[in-house]
Parts: structure tokens; C-alpha cells; sequence
């Protein structure tokens, strides 16, 4: 699988669009959220399905973010869950430090299925 850049790339680009004003997340998420994606989050925080999801993005956006030592593990010829540590912080907030897992399967492009957020 030579695709551990595109998916790093992939990853990069969602953090840039929560980090913008507006809609922008929203806009980058719905093109490659699967329908049936589920996002789990610190606290118990368990959001199934687009739509759902998508509602979810209204939240303050990151003043800055880091991706630090990001691994690719391909799982299928269409399959692979990027690891790495996420280093954030928003406005007026504590830095956020946590291991992320997102899981992407290939059907023409790129969609994210399963996305896990884990305080380091």
C-alpha cells in the first residue's frame, strides 16, 4: 500500500478545516465521511452516523495543531487506520494531547469510517 502520504495528507486537511471559521469542517467532512461512520471521543462521547456527525462540527475552531509520528497500518488492499499524537490547543483553552486512530476505506476515494481520540 503506497498510500501512508495521501492518508497523512487526508488527515492534515480535516485538522486545517476544524482550525478555520465558518463551515469548513463541515464542508471537508461530509466529502469523505461513510454513512455509517462513528466517532468516539474523551468522556464517552460515542457519535454514530454522518449526519449525525456532521451536526456535531460546530464547536470553536483549534488555534493550532501537530501531527506527530503518524503510522500507517494497512488492514486491506482498501483498508488502513492511520495512528498518531495529536498536539492542539484552542483559544483561551489547556493544549490537547491525544492518540488518534482513523480508520479509512477506499470505495473511488478515500472515507473515513471509524475515528477514536484517546487522552495521551
Amino acid at each position: 500500500m503506497n498510500d501512508m502520504h495521501e492518508l497523512i495528507d487526508l488527515e492534515e486537511q480535516g485538522w486545517r478545516a476544524l482550525s478555520s471559521a465558518g463551515d469548513a469542517g463541515k464542508k471537508f467532512y461530509a466529502s469523505v465521511l461513510r454513512e455509517d461512520a462513528v466517532m468516539l471521543f474523551p468522556g464517552g462521547m460515542r457519535i454514530a452516523g454522518r449526519e449525525r456527525i456532521l451536526e456535531s462540527l460546530g464547536t470553536q475552531p483549534w488555534d493550532s495543531f501537530q501531527i506527530e509520528n503518524p503510522t500507517v497500518i494497512p488492514l486491506a488492499s482498501n483498508a488502513a487506520a492511520l495512528v498518531y499524537t495529536a498536539k492542539a490547543q484552542r483559544k483561551g483553552s489547556e493544549p490537547y494531547v491525544a492518540l488518534i486512530s482513523s480508520t479509512y476505506v477506499h470505495d473511488r476515494t478515500w472515507q473515513l469510517v471509524v475515528h477514536q481520540q484517546t487522552p495521551a
